[in-house]
């Protein structure tokens, strides 16, 4: 059977930078080409970064993208790599207006193109558009109505983007009825737990309905709060995996296939879902066998705490970088929210970027303050201590607060004294909330909420304490200080605002907890469904109301790396103004 030397670049890209991406391109395109591919594929939207929401719908934007991928294919041909069919994703619009209502304006499309010769050989369109979750396609795209195929050295291969994998019907059944050898999709898929196992199993099973190998190319990197995990599959006709690229890392995949010869007369015509078969063929003659083949390799699987862990702290770096932050600042309390965004920011960042303040107040613990002072040891990061006790006794002795207010009060004042400190010395803010705190309202407006990224706001409570011993047991298997003092693990959570205050006085225990929000948050299950799956009516009812009532919180709480399916943010929501009620 003929070969095909195949280079999937799993390559991080940034919204807007088109200079940049092109560049990225260019660069391991050389890198492919080096390496004796024949065909190179990058990512979904490479070249505009991927989402790029409300963009699409500035016509400025869509042309640059054009032009941008005009010019790319100029510069590959420039540079000696004319030959070599690149496939690119990137930003694109319909050469005919629309023509039904609620359709965007000026048709943008989410597309890719394959680049030959300095020209654009063949470039479609997305078919299946995804409109859940983070994703609101059919607000920006008109989908695709063609089914494309190259041919490169006498191998058919189909292409798709994405959720035409998700999808059923469409382009896959279409590349068994063109009779393709490679079926190659490109992907901006974003992380979420588990998500690794569902992507292995969906391309399988793709394969197998498309009847060809299988070639699943995914980006990576972070983009405001997705993280995108990498981890590209190529799987045979049959699902066997043939090749698995690393989890978070960017990097090239290059690997020899052998893959069914082209049908003499090339597919045409209209096949599934009303799609029409845009066939182009750039090179027939098949390759002469290869003396040594490449094999592609398989990548080790992080373990569950790793993966999210790790994605963590992508979300955290991509963010700083992309927006131009060198350093970060956080209140340390000694309690293990803080360690664990400190932990996160030591290794996103580097300990030398990341600046803690430590502001006791009188209800704080000699341990927690030692818990503190202990993690900046540990870390190597920056640490200072700046009580705000004299400014508390200001503000009592003008207002006289009591109860609540009182309380509130100390956490407003070091939301003041981190805001001011990052105006005065350019470090931007982070937030230390979880999601169980975000879900029942257990956070202060202003306060513990103030910041410019929340890097643990969808992580629930009882994964901040099972990641915080996945991070301290790694470093030990290193060889490295643990970063994370176990008081602040062991010691019963408390936000010491009053004396002897614990979270368990106002919150059921943690365990109880994060499993109800996963039902309500995650998985939208009522009051009657979780009751049903064995809780208590009273607790879920009070917990329930908690999460109700605090929406008007979380809308003003920061952006946050999502790692779950449905985190806080674009994937749920609610209205503010919401009167319906699960308990009352």
């Amino acid at each position: 059977m003929p070969q095909l030397r195949l280079a999937l670049n799993q390559i991080d890209s940034t919204v807007g930078d088109l200079a940049g991406n092109a560049e990225a391109i260019v660069h391991w395109t050389r890198h492919s080409a080096e390496q004796g591919a024949h065909f190179v594929a990058f990512p979904e939207m490479v070249l505009t970064g991927y989402p790029v929401e409300d963009l699409a719908l500035r016509s400025s934007f869509v042309e640059a993208s054009r032009e941008a991928l005009r010019a790319l294919a100029a510069r590959l041909d420039a540079e000696g790599f004319g030959e070599i069919p690149v496939l690119v994703g990137y930003l694109d619009r319909s050469e005919f207006a629309a023509e039904r209502y609620g359709q965007p304006a000026g048709s943008p499309r989410n597309a890719a193109a394959v680049l030959h010769r300095g020209a654009i050989a063949l470039n479609f369109a997305k078919h299946h558009l995804p409109n859940y979750g983070v994703f609101d396609e059919f607000r920006y795209f008109v989908p695709g109505d063609s089914m494309p195929v190259v041919r490169v050295h006498g191998i058919d291969v189909a292409l798709a983007i994405c959720e035409d994998l998700w999808q059923d019907g469409g382009r896959v059944p279409a590349a068994r009825a063109a009779g393709a050898g490679l079926l190659l999709s490109v992907n901006a898929s974003p992380y979420e737990r588990d998500k690794d196992d569902t992507r292995l199993e969906l391309v399988r099973k793709r394969a197998r309905e498309a009847g060809c190998t299988t070639a699943y190319l995914a980006m990576i990197g972070g983009q405001d709060e997705l993280v995108f995990d990498g981890d590209s599959i190529v799987v045979d006709r049959e699902g066997e995996v043939v090749a698995r690229a690393p989890q978070f890392a960017e990097g090239s995949v290059i690997l020899d296939l052998e893959l069914p010869a082209a049908p003499a007369e090339a597919p045409s015509g209209v096949v599934n879902d009303g799609l029409r078969i845009d066939h182009v063929v750039l090179s027939e003659e098949p390759l002469p066998p290869y003396e040594a083949e490449l094999a592609g390799g398989y990548a080790d699987r992080l373990d569950d705490d790793e993966e999210l862990y790790t994605a963590l702290v992508v979300g955290l770096r991509a963010y700083a970088a992309k927006n131009g932050f060198n350093s970060v600042l956080i209140g340390l309390s000694g309690g293990i929210d803080s360690a664990l965004v400190a932990a996160i920011a030591c290794d996103a960042l580097g300990a030398q970027q990341v600046y803690g303040v430590s502001m006791p107040s009188k209800y704080s613990s000699d341990h927690s303050k030692g818990d503190a002072a202990e993690l900046a040891r540990r870390t190597g990061l920056n640490y200072r201590t700046v009580p705000i006790e004299p400014m508390f006794d200001a503000y009592m002795g003008s207002l006289g607060l009591t109860g609540l207010a009182e309380e509130n009060l100390q956490s407003r004042l070091r939301g003041t004294m981190l805001m001011a400190i990052s105006n005065q010395e350019g470090q931007i803010v982070l937030a230390p909330g979880n999601k169980s705190e975000l879900a029942v309202g257990y956070s202060t407006l202003y306060g513990d909420s103030v910041g410019a990224y929340g890097p643990i706001k969808d992580v629930y409570k009882t994964s901040v304490f099972r990641l915080a011993r996945w991070r301290n047991r790694a470093a030990e298997e290193r060889g490295q200080t643990p970063p994370i003092p176990e008081a602040s693990i062991t010691k019963p959570p408390s936000a010491e605002l009053r004396p002897g205050q614990v979270d368990t006085d106002s919150l059921p225990d943690y365990d109880v907890l994060d499993r109800i929000l996963e039902l309500y948050v995650d998985r939208d299950q009522g009051l009657e469904a979780i009751v049903a799956a064995g809780f208590d009516r009273a607790l879920v009812a009070k917990t329930l109301r908690m999460v109700d009532a605090a929406e008007y919180k979380r809308r003003q709480y920061p952006p946050g790396t999502k790692i779950s399916p449905k985190g806080f943010g674009k994937d749920r929501r609610l209205p503010i103004t919401n009167r319906w009620r699960e308990a009352v």
